[in-house]
């Protein structure tokens, strides 16, 4: 029986999709199940596994080619494992080191080393674990890998390395151009404004390390900033609703709801998992499911889902040493937080000079909608609960 290999159905926010590279060659054997080929969206990186086992007969769509929900990529035929099984035997697939691959590396790098004919094995990985990121990928120039020539004819990406000095030109990902798009969006369509508080996160850090211990060995999880940063957030988008709103057209949109994104940094770029009805959240909950996202978008396994939607975000650079930043609106979102690194500086308590862990604060905002009042009153609603936590357990 002949069976049909489909693009499985986009969210309505996803367009197209464009294919990475085969796994599989016509003739040889797929396994119920088994990944076939990625396809590459403006948000993730969606695997296509094979619905039945058999032989994959023919492939419809080409490395590199854009396809739409439930375009045909390929066909296997269900009766034909015996000839797959003699198939395969004559002509054998060599592959990389199974070391170095899909454990250790990520589509992005994965299929730049496969381009340039770089054995994974032969690049030291930056990484966490020894991870091979992007940026490992695009600098190796190792080993070339000994195998028969692949079925893509055109790569989807190519370096041109003519310039005399060296430099190279390297077409930018779907997640990168669509994030370009937006940002500019962003800038060019919105009022925007940022304000600045600073926060003494010493309340945080003693709560956090009287209790961190019992913490991790209740919940399986680390106790970290963010749950309290997201907690706080809610509280005070509660008492100011119109910055967990948005403009549609000559209305404004308030949600009842509060569904937080949290930037999260990856190999192919940054990416905005939400956080659905956080208000319910409790911080284990909230850290577990922030330690998920994590590892999933090193994985590229986050879904489109997870990333469409949200009314809030919250972006820590502080974790890369940013002291203080404006972060950019995340459309149509009329808000974002910027966290930003803890430093010990002197501030002034009674009357006294004293030493603290201070944290800046930024809230962008879209002034079309948001009163500078409410932009202001609000982040210091997020720097009261979070030098004084109490507060957010009382709601006050």
């Amino acid at each position: 029986m002949l069976v049909e290999v489909k693009v499985p159905v986009l969210a309505e926010s996803v367009p197209d999709a464009t294919l990475l590279e085969w796994r599989k060659k016509a003739g040889e054997r797929v396994e119920r199940g088994e990944n076939l080929i990625d396809l590459e969206t403006d948000k993730v990186t969606l695997e296509v596994a094979a619905p039945e086992a058999g032989v994959l007969v023919e492939i419809r769509k080409q490395t590199g080619e854009v396809v739409l929900t439930e375009d045909i990529l390929a066909i296997i035929d269900t009766a034909a494992a015996g000839v797959a099984t003699s198939a395969t035997a004559v002509e054998p697939v060599v592959s990389p080191t199974p070391t170095a691959e899909p454990t250790k590396m990520g589509p992005a790098a994965k299929k730049i080393l496969g381009e340039k004919g770089v054995d994974p094995a032969a690049v030291a990985g930056s990484g966490k674990d020894g991870r091979i990121t992007k940026a490992d990928a695009l600098s190796a120039g190792g080993t070339p890998i000994a195998s028969p020539a692949k079925t893509p004819p055109e790569p989807t990406v190519s370096v041109s390395t003519n310039d005399p000095r060296g430099d190279q030109r390297v077409p930018m990902t779907r997640l990168r151009k669509r994030t370009a798009e937006r940002l500019l969006q962003a800038q060019q369509q919105a009022a925007i404004l940022t304000t600045f508080n600073e926060v003494n996160m010493q309340p945080v850090m003693d709560l956090r390390n009287r209790y961190k211990d019992d913490f991790e060995k209740r919940h399986g999880v680390k106790m970290g900033f963010m749950s309290f940063f997201v907690r706080a957030a809610v509280e005070a988008l509660k008492k100011f609703p119109v910055v967990n709103a948005f403009i549609d057209g000559d209305d404004i949109v308030y949600h009842p709801y509060f569904d937080l994104g949290v930037a999260v940094s990856s190999e192919r770029g940054l990416v905005v998992p939400i956080l659905r009805n956080a208000e319910t959240l409790s911080f284990a909950e909230i850290e577990l499911k922030i330690r998920e996202f994590g590892e999933r978008a090193r994985d590229g396994k986050l879904t489109i889902e997870e990333l469409s939607g949200g009314t809030f975000t919250i972006s820590n650079g502080g974790i890369f040493g940013s002291l203080v930043s404006t972060p950019i609106l995340n459309p149509p979102q009329s808000a974002i937080l910027g966290m930003h690194k803890i430093q010990d500086r002197p501030v002034v308590e009674k009357g006294a000079i004293v030493i603290r862990p201070m944290m800046y604060l930024a809230m962008s905002y879209d002034h079309r909608i948001i009163d500078g009042r409410e932009a202001v009153q609000c982040l210091d609603t997020i720097k009261q609960m979070l030098e004084d936590p109490s507060r957010m357990l009382l709601q006050v």
